[in-house]
Parts: structure tokens; sequence; C-alpha cells
């Protein structure tokens, strides 16, 4: 393999048009008639698709490991192996409503950027290790991006191995019953860097005719668990007056939550994603709901007013209708802010290849976000139509998929030597 300097690489470019065969590709597993994915982390599908990403790093001479998490590590040699190496990748579970391109371009583009490596012949001086992290998305398993999270230390194995879905499954049953739970330890191996590429999942960069989001951190994420406890009623006796309506509460506060966000405006967001009616009747009145909430700001400050507010709301609205309303925060992930010697060199590559772009952070939470907690950190983004994302209408361009992949092979050239 040829030896690598600045000037013998500034023109290399992944191949845009396999990148975009691979992602049409994978798309199978888990397809959706309306062309999106339900691929939910370690089921059958996920199970699939992680075969079949082993089979094609292992076909571009990478060597595949996993860990007691069932993330995949796929290593490439280079000249000195005692140099930590440089990783790249997301992940390819989905939302059971998901598009072709969320976590999925991060993990395909990395291994277009071995086999680009490998077509051109270059070594690069740092080995490379591309990753899928399991069970980014959180909607089978919570909290979401737990394995990043315990790579992190921000859980132990363990912790994660016990957690169940609403079926009561394991993720220790889960990755046995696809056959991921592997034997390396968790967070033990070395990382130099890290680069995720990802989809925006928002409109800036499309609105702004920008190819290139470069990523400088991530904004603070709180979720929480809710119910609200009423009273079951006949529908047809009970005066309107006289009602404990565990959904009428549930409706006032989700009004509370939206006015909340809007006065942190403009970055403040909360949402009520899940709402389940116990014993749901079509002639009883609600008499509890069970609840899912997701807040978010770049900045720990406002988090914590909108909790504080939030909590209050649910007090005043609780007295007055005679409910009760508990609102139990199960994870707080701070604002990241990303490395800045790993930004400016995702900034430079993207200039060098004469790309538009701006500076941008990140409103969704990613596995880069738990590892800049350990190792230097930093994201690109490209454009999503409507910047709509968690949704099978998702779409990208195969151009900005394209000149995603050649920033992030020449920001890994830049890393690695």
């Amino acid at each position: 393999m040829s030896d690598v300097s600045p000037s013998s690489t500034h023109n290399l470019r992944a191949d845009g048009s396999r990148l975009w065969a691979t992602i049409h590709e994978t798309a199978r597993f888990g397809g959706t008639p309306k062309g999106g994915i339900n691929r939910l982390t370690l089921s059958a599908e996920d199970g699939r698709v992680r075969d079949w990403f082993r089979d094609a790093c292992e076909a571009a001479g990478l060597t595949v490991s996993v860990d007691a998490l069932g993330t995949q590590y796929a290593l490439r040699a280079g000249k000195d192996m005692s140099l930590p190496p440089i990783a790249f990748g997301s992940h390819l579970d989905t939302q059971p409503t998901g598009g072709k391109f969320d976590g999925v371009l991060g993990v395909l583009a990395g291994l277009e950027v071995m086999r680009s490596l490998n077509d051109a012949g270059i070594e690069t001086r740092a080995p490379l290790l591309l990753v899928n992290w399991t069970n980014e998305e959180g909607s089978r398993f919570a909290p979401a991006m737990m394995a990043s999270a315990a790579y992190a230390g921000e859980f132990t194995t363990d912790e994660i191995l016990a957690k169940r879905d609403v079926a009561g499954t394991t993720v220790a049953e889960a990755l046995d019953t696809i056959g991921y739970r592997g034997g390396e330890a968790v967070g033990e191996r070395a990382i130099g860097a890290f680069v995720e590429l990802h989809i925006e999942q928002g409109p800036i960069l499309e609105a702004e005719g920008k190819t290139i989001g470069v990523v400088e951190g991530g904004q603070g994420i709180a979720w929480f668990d809710g119910s609200v406890e009423g009273f079951e009623s006949h529908a047809g006796t009970t005066p309107m007056p006289r009602r404990r309506d565990a959904l009428l509460g549930l409706s006032e506060f989700a009004l509370a939550a939206e006015r909340i966000a809007l006065a942190h405006g403009p970055s403040a967001v909360a949402t009520i994603g899940e709402a389940t009616i116990q014993a749901p009747s079509r002639n009883v009145v609600p008499g509890r709901v069970a609840f899912t909430m997701d807040t978010r700001d770049p900045r720990s400050e406002t988090l914590t007013a909108m909790e504080e507010e939030l909590r209050a709301a649910a007090r005043e609205i609780g007295e007055r209708r005679r409910l009760s309303i508990v609102l139990e925060r199960i994870w707080r992930k701070e604002p990241v802010p990303f490395d800045p010697k790993v930004v400016a060199a995702v900034d430079a590559a993207a200039e060098g290849l004469g790309l538009s772009r701006r500076r941008i952070i990140s409103g969704a939470g990613h596995d880069a976000c738990n590892l800049a907690a350990k190792v230097p950190a930093a994201m690109i983004f490209v454009p999503c139509k409507d910047g709509v994302s968690h949704n099978e209408s998702e779409s990208s361009t195969e151009g900005d998929c394209a000149a995603g992949a050649d920033v992030l092979l020449q920001t890994i050239l830049r890393l690695a030597n």
C-alpha cells in the first residue's frame, strides 16, 4: 500500500454510487411498504443486517469483533498498530417507522471509506475502526444510545443487559436470541477519536442551501415517565363538574408543556410522545393515563428551569382537577461540546472539498455525544428533505450522501495521519 501525505490524498473521493446502492441494498432488512425501515434494535431484522454488515466488512479485509452489548467493531490495520484507532460509524437500528438514512448513512459511509481506501491502495498511519453501536434509537429499550453510554462509563454492562422492553424481554435475552452477545468487554477498546456522519434530522441545512453541517456539539436531553391518576366512572352518569378525568388532566398538562417550551425559545422543545389510557373503554371516564416526555435545549440551565416549571404545572393542574400527576425523570444528558480539534478537521475537510458548510448544534442525541465524554469526537451533518426524520418518508439525495462520505473520508485521513 502507498504512503499517505496530504498532497497524495486530497483528491481522493468515496464512491458515491456504490454508497447509494449499499443504502438501498440494506433497506430490505425490515423494509416497509411505504419505503421506510422497521428495524428495532436486537430484532430478527437487526440480526440479519448485522450479519450482512459483518460479511461486508470481512470482504473488505476488516477484522470484526463484538462486545458484550452487541456493538460491532470492524478494524482496518494501520502502519503503527500501537496507536489507538480513529473510529467512525453510527447505528443500523431504526424507529418502528424509520427511514433509510438515520444512522444507516453513518455506518455505510464508513464502510465506503474503508472500501475507497482499499481501492486506492492507501494505508493510514493509525488503524481505522468502523463501529455499529447497539440501540441508538431507544425505541425498544430505554434509554437511547445505551451501548455508547456504557462504553463511556455512564452505565455498567450488567445494568444495560437487565433493561427490558414492553414485552418483558431483557437486552441480554434479545442479544442471545440473535446471537450477538459478544465476548469483548464494553469500554476496553481504546479509541483515538470518533467521527459520526448523520443526516441533520432538521431543516436548517436545506433551508440555507448548505451541503455540510460542521457539528460543534449536542443539546441536552431529559426524559421523563409520567402518570395521571384520576377516578374511573360511568361516562353517562357522572356530571362533568364531578369528574376526575385523567385524560383531560394530561391534555391540559400537554398544553402547559407547550407554553413552557415556547417561553424558553427559540431552541427549547418539549414532547409527549406516548400516552396510554389504562383499561380504556368508550363509556368510562379515564381513571389513569401513563405518558412519556422528552425535553431538550442546548443550555443546561434551561433544562433545569423547564423541569421545575413542568413540575409546578403538574402540581397546579392536579390540585385543581383533583388528580395526581407524577413526573419521574429517568434520564438526563447534559449538553455536549465536541472536541475543537476534531471539529476543525471536519471544517478543513469540507473547505478542502469546496463544499458549502455552516457550524451547527445537533438537536438530536447521537452516539458521538456519549463518546465525547471519553474520547475526542465530532459529527458531520448532511441535509434531509424538509428536515423530516423518524418517518418512512425520510429522504436525502445521492449527491449529499456522497458529499458527506467525502468529508468523512478526508476527515479520517487528517486524523489518522
